[in-house]
């Protein structure tokens, strides 16, 4: 298996993680608190980081840890967005389906370009708005019900890709300069949102650990695996594969995230709901696809 190969192999298995991730969420929320289960999860995929990028970490420059102050704003914003991005994802889960909290996380994908446009005056692909008009037509199939009405959860999910393509805009203002080291940064705001949480869910909850050896089961995959052990294989194997092999790879989350539900919490879409998905799924391939090339491609190919 050449070097590439196994780097698209381990991102797979870094998506199948995330797209599991909804439904260790709405196993956990049956015992433990939404802000109290954050701040778990990033604290202890804050203990595999430090184990593996201690160094870094350690040996990170000035500029990882402070900066100028526009630099420290960006900062801020990448931490408060990751964190009402993981508070979006935790309380849909509590008032939608794991799956249609899969596939309008999905989104990011197409929120990213268009907020780009929309800050930075950066021009997106001409097939941006053919795109959205497909997904809106499948979240609209997907999250509607008789009455035209979307769950209460489907509404809070949106947060996920709205602040998760924040996340991506700032960070990669933050992390422009060579003196700092994106990992470490990575690293930091993991650290920083777990007290975060931990802080919050002390003013707002009452916490406490998993009740149940399942549910501390799914908790400690949800922050080892899914949160830590995910950073660690998207930082060291993206660098032996391409962008665009990443970043179709990445689209299949919303379709390992309904199959989990399938089998681990017996969640069953409508004929609508799922013809839905499957629109949000093309809408993300046309973003990530590039057709004209890979025609080429085959053009060329004897």
């Amino acid at each position: 298996m050449d070097r590439q190969r196994k780097a698209d192999m381990m991102l797979v298995l870094a998506t199948g993680f995330w797209g599991i991730s909804n439904c260790l969420i709405a196993i956990c929320l049956r015992d433990m608190q939404p802000v109290t289960l954050n701040a778990f999860r990033f604290l202890s995929a804050f203990v595999v980081l430090g184990a593996v990028f201690h160094k870094r970490v350690l040996r990170a420059s000035r500029g990882t840890w402070s900066s100028e102050e526009e630099k420290k704003w960006l900062k801020k914003i990448a931490q408060k967005s990751d964190l009402l991005k993981n508070l979006g994802a935790t309380y849909g889960v509590l008032y939608t389906s794991v799956s249609n909290a899969g596939f309008i996380g999905a989104m990011t994908v197409l929120f990213t370009p268009f907020f780009e446009f929309v800050v930075y005056r950066k021009r997106p692909d001409r097939k941006l708005g053919f795109a959205l008009a497909v997904c809106m037509a499948g979240m609209a199939l997907l999250t509607l019900n008789e009455a035209l009405r979307p769950a209460p959860g489907d509404i809070i999910c949106l947060l996920v890709p709205t602040f998760y393509a924040a996340d991506l805009m700032v960070t990669e203002k933050a992390v422009a300069k060579p003196e700092v080291d994106p990992i470490a940064l990575g690293v930091l705001q993991t650290a920083v949102a777990g007290v975060v949480m931990l802080g919050l869910s002390l003013l707002l909850e009452t916490p406490s650990l998993p009740g149940s050896p399942r549910v501390w089961a799914a908790a400690l995959f949800l922050g080892v695996f899914c949160s830590g052990i995910c950073f660690v294989i998207q930082s060291v194997e993206q660098q032996f594969t391409t962008a665009s092999h990443a970043s179709l790879i990445f689209t299949l989350e919303p379709v390992f995230s309904a199959v989990f539900a399938y089998f681990l919490l017996s969640e069953r879409l409508t004929v609508r709901g799922y013809f839905g998905a499957a629109l949000m799924l093309v809408s993300l391939l046309i973003m990530e696809l590039d057709v004209p090339a890979l025609l080429k491609k085959d053009e060329k190919a004897p």
